[in-house]
């Protein structure tokens, strides 16, 4: 076993720390920390907090924190950044952003990530990452998306239960509402409801989605005052606890997600390095630059060799 394999299992945030760090930058032996590790997962709940830039996801983190230490819960926070054009690094820092709320709260572990241009936001390595906090004894982790002003959709991916927050000064609300997100929450929070307005957009989500047939649950609060974000971590708790069985046919279906998403990353990296050795494939680019040939079909050309070669390779490797 890894050194650093036995850290985390010891619960040692060193050794998270940077094993995270490998993770998130595939570094080294990441995925021999992967399989190192991988039997001591799936034991960890997971809540995602999407939705537009302002909403006070991280501020409604803070609070939320109090109230799940109640439920005896060892809570570890993701928060995927944006990108740093320059560096690749996380820009937005979260982890500045939450540290009144954590200053307290040396026993809950904090970590921000960069998306590096994910769709949605949400790093190819959080799976991973999520799964080191697992092995690591954490038993309920929060991932909060970046808020850039889109609703980050695909956050719901990757965890058991997603939280949508919105605002009522967040501009374009009602659009917002509609926007997609009204398939990925399984619970809507209207957060600042101490603000004029509140009242109005609460029954503007409730119009929309409360009737739909996953009937999601709407709640009101206020992290500035801490009205109301009790009443959310039951909430949360609640349906964590009484969903088990859809939890985990979600479970089975993010796994899903991820074996594809694995296989097919795996076949773009290694036909890139075919395409690179290929001399066909820099003729057919002569070919399209003199008009000899279009580019669909020198991409179904280019296609089917590389399928008719790659099938030859694995015949041949079967017969030794």
């Amino acid at each position: 076993m890894l050194k650093i394999v036995e850290g985390i299992l010891k619960g040692d945030r060193r050794s998270l720390s940077r094993a995270i760090s490998i993770i998130d930058n595939e570094e080294g032996k990441y995925q021999e920390i992967i399989s190192q590790i991988f039997k001591n997962t799936g034991r960890a709940m997971t809540i995602g907090l999407t939705g537009p830039g302002g909403a006070g996801k991280s501020s409604l983190i803070g609070k939320l924190i109090d109230e799940f230490k109640r439920f005896n819960y060892k809570i570890a926070i993701i928060a995927v950044d944006p990108t740093s054009p320059l560096t690749g690094g996380a820009i937005l820092g979260d982890r500045v952003r939450m540290q009144a709320n954590l200053m307290d709260k040396s026993e809950v572990f904090m970590r921000s990530i960069a998306s590096r241009g994910a769709v949605g936001g949400i790093s190819r390595s959080l799976r991973n990452i999520i799964r080191i906090l697992d092995a690591a004894g954490y038993n309920l982790i929060i991932v909060e998306s970046v808020g850039t002003g889109q609703l980050e959709i695909e956050v719901s991916k990757v965890v058991n239960l997603t939280l949508v927050v919105f605002t009522p000064n967040t501009g374009d609300k009602v659009q917002a509402v509609k926007a997609g997100i009204t398939e990925i929450g399984d619970i809507y929070i209207v957060n600042k409801a101490d603000l004029e307005g509140a009242n109005t957009l609460y029954n503007t989500i409730k119009d929309l989605i409360g009737d739909t047939v996953r009937k999601p649950i709407i709640l009101k609060c206020s992290a500035k005052t801490g009205t109301g974000t009790r009443e959310v971590a039951e909430m949360i708790s609640k349906m964590l606890t009484e969903r088990v069985e859809s939890i985990r046919k979600k479970d089975y279906e993010l796994l899903e997600i991820e074996l594809k998403d694995m296989v097919l990353n795996i076949l773009r990296d290694k036909i890139l390095i075919m395409l690179n050795d290929n001399p066909a494939y820099h003729n057919l680019i002569d070919k399209i630059q003199k008009k000899k040939m279009d580019p669909f079909q020198a991409a179904e050309e280019l296609t089917s060799n590389l399928l008719n070669d790659s099938f030859h390779n694995y015949k041949e490797h079967n017969k030794t």
